[in-house]
């Protein structure tokens, strides 16, 4: 009987293995399943107009894929608020794939999402050891609706890339600390790093760390060895705090966190405390989301009182029953110390607060809810079937919610009429509707749309601008050149204002103030592709060709894909050819002697001859310089002809000329 006794367990536990590994892959299917049926929809939807023309659609960088030139800007680039080389990358790669399909974008966020899921799932398991507590996290975590924003926008990428670093740092995490040693911990810090280099918001990574060090891995049995814990954390910590220099700097030099100076600290802190509860609300009940929650700037005290009471008394609930219940302390303070970096004390932006910043915080309220709830229920007779109930219940719920939510994100048009249908006096999205409608080319409705944006917010930089283009476009250039005037009052340094001026005056032909403006835009950023285009331009209509090629160069070494300035560099160095060839064969012929035959004729014949060329050069000055809108003398094949008639090898050269310059993308003059 002694011998029986070892093989009888022995088998038990390999059933035991066998059952759980077949419970973790049937949750891990489910897990996957809930997913696409929430999102496979999104392999049809496009891209919006709200930050996925910065992020991917009019990125020059990202829209070359990788290359040598795009790899160096994304680790270089300090203009979008955020130094996330990572979050660049995985968009140039991306594109490298896929080129511009919006759908299969999408369908990578999802990817991501299904990675972040499963890690979340295996890392709790294997923490906790409790299959069902981490299977429901993982769910809640799948399908809550206040996730759809960051998976199913193509520009939170970031949010996404980020979370699947931060679950492969905690996954090394706890290789590190079941045989600690500088082999284990290095994978710790290079996924860290990885994370931060894709949003900076990982910067709360070192202090999650402390609290599952408290729960569930139970490192912190003393004071003494909370110390050597938060030691052994210094590397990660520093590199938290240099993350939060640069992306700083960043926000500052992109003007980001202008909206700090303009809102006191006290209504910053009102709505930060505010903002935790409402967070927790919308966690519980999902209704009314939206892209953009205004700022309502000062909120009444009773409701930032009533807020602060609710989050002291839970906090002292927590703190009390922590010892019994240590998952209620790491939940909640990892609910509310992931959220401070985007609570809105520094303020970024003009929201009062967004869907995507919770898709890190809620685990931990995840946490309580999976953890908590059968503890309630522990003297429940039917505690089993409840539970099983409840779940069901719960999940297939959020599921259609998020169904329902995903479909709001098929187009702009469609997303912004959603959240004007929410909000009120929502001058953001007014804002970016009429950039939406300008896409589509239909100016009225654009019109009318930042007509209502600057009724709420009437020192709207972007929007003037915005509002200048789509009147220059109808025709009423002297009343965009107004806006336009108005945008460089409030924003003196905004390129994108002094360039579409300097196109209304170009239209009109007036190519000093033109040339005079594209110049202001280039001083302000001398990286500026579109205004060095621009200028090139305007020079070739005054005459000025060698400087016209100068600028045309400079763009291109900004931006070497620059198809319409390579086509008009193209097209004045071909013309400047046969100049060079006319007077080449012009100083031949009047070196021939006197016994040359018809040598009395040969300089009139000659000069007639660049006589010619000179005027169809003019022709083709003034052809090559019109834009889009404005070509009608352009398309005067006639004007060609004297072109074509001047010229040797006519055939040679009608493909080349025939090769219209274009402008710059219709967009490019929008300003984010």
């Amino acid at each position: 009987m002694g011998n029986d006794l070892p093989t009888i367990t022995e088998s038990n536990f390999r059933k035991e293995t066998c059952f759980n590994i077949r419970c973790d892959l049937l949750i891990c299917l489910m897990l996957v399943i809930a997913i696409l049926i929430i999102y496979w929809q999104v392999r049809y939807h496009d891209f919006i107009t709200y930050d996925d023309d910065e992020y991917v659609t009019m990125n020059d960088n990202v829209r070359r894929g990788l290359s040598p030139e795009s790899i160096i800007w994304a680790f270089t680039d300090m203009k979008s608020s955020n130094w996330h080389p990572m979050t660049w990358l995985s968009h140039m790669s991306d594109v490298q794939l896929y080129g511009l399909n919006p759908g299969h974008h999408h369908m990578t966020n999802v990817l991501f999402h299904i990675g972040n899921t499963l890690l979340l799932f295996i890392i709790l398991r294997r923490m906790s050891g409790d299959l069902w507590q981490s299977g429901v996290v993982a769910a809640l975590f799948a399908v809550h609706p206040l996730h759809v924003e960051s998976v199913a926008w193509v520009s939170e990428r970031k949010d996404l890339l980020s979370t699947f670093f931060w679950m492969l740092t905690l996954g090394s995490y706890i290789r590190y600390v079941e045989t600690p040693g500088i082999r284990t911990y290095l994978p710790v810090l290079i996924w860290f790093i990885l994370g931060l280099m894709s949003k900076p918001m990982v910067v709360t990574l070192p202090f999650v760390l402390l609290l599952l060090d408290y729960w569930p891995m139970r490192r912190m049995e003393s004071l003494h060895r909370l110390r050597s814990l938060v030691l052994e954390k210094i590397p990660l910590f520093a590199l938290s705090a240099g993350s939060c220099i640069v992306t700083f700097l960043a926000q500052k030099n992109a003007g980001a966190v202008g909206a700090s100076k303009l809102l006191p600290f006290q209504d910053r802190l009102s709505n930060a405390i505010v903002s935790y509860i409402s967070y927790i609300g919308k966690m519980l009940l999902p209704r009314d989301l939206c892209l953009l929650y205004p700022h309502p700037g000062a909120i009444p005290l009773w409701k930032t009182a009533g807020a602060c009471v609710l989050l002291i008394s839970v906090f002292f609930l927590v703190i009390r029953n922590t010892k019994q219940r240590p998952y209620l302390g790491a939940g909640w303070l990892w609910y509310m110390g992931t959220l401070v970096p985007v609570i809105g004390l520094v303020q970024v932006g003009r929201q009062s607060m967004a869907d995507r910043y919770t898709y890190i915080p809620l685990i931990g309220l995840f946490i309580i809810i999976a953890w908590g709830l059968p503890e309630l229920l522990a003297r429940c007779r039917y505690k089993k079937p409840v539970l099983t109930g409840i779940a069901a219940v719960t999940l297939s719920g959020l599921t259609a919610v998020a169904w329902l939510q995903t479909r709001y994100w098929r187009d702009s048009v469609t997303l912004y009429e959603h959240t004007l249908s929410i909000t009120e006096d929502n001058y953001t999205i007014h804002y970016n509707m009429g950039n939406a409608f300008l896409h589509q080319n239909e100016l009225d409705k654009a019109i009318r749309h930042y007509t209502e944006s600057l009724r709420t917010d009437p020192v709207s930089a972007e929007t003037h601008n915005n509002m200048g283009l789509a009147l220059v476009r109808k025709g009423k250039i002297d009343e965009g050149i107004r806006h336009y005037s108005e945008a460089k009052r409030i924003n003196p340094l905004s390129r994108s204002a002094y360039n579409n001026m300097g196109n209304a005056f170009f239209y009109q032909g007036r190519l000093d103030q033109a040339i005079e403006n594209y110049a202001e835009a280039i001083r302000i950023d001398p990286d500026f592709a579109e205004a060095c285009r621009n200028m090139g331009l305007a020079l070739i209509r005054k005459g000025s060709i060698d400087k016209a090629v100068s600028y045309f160069e400079r763009t291109l070494r900004l931006n070497p894909y620059h198809k319409s300035a390579r086509r008009n560099l193209a097209n004045i160095l071909a013309v400047q050819e046969r100049i060079d060839k006319a007077v080449s064969n012009m100083r031949a012929a009047l070196e021939i002697g006197p016994e040359s035959p018809d040598i009395a004729n040969q300089p009139d014949i000659l000069y007639k001859r660049k006589k010619e060329l000179d005027e169809a050069i003019r022709f083709y000055q003034d052809a090559v310089s019109h834009q889009p809108g404005y070509t009608e003398k352009a398309l005067d094949i006639n004007n060609y002809k004297k072109v074509y008639d001047v010229m040797d090898d006519y055939n040679s050269l009608l493909p080349l000329f025939k090769k219209l310059p274009e402008a710059g993308d219709s967009q490019k003059g929008v300003q984010k």
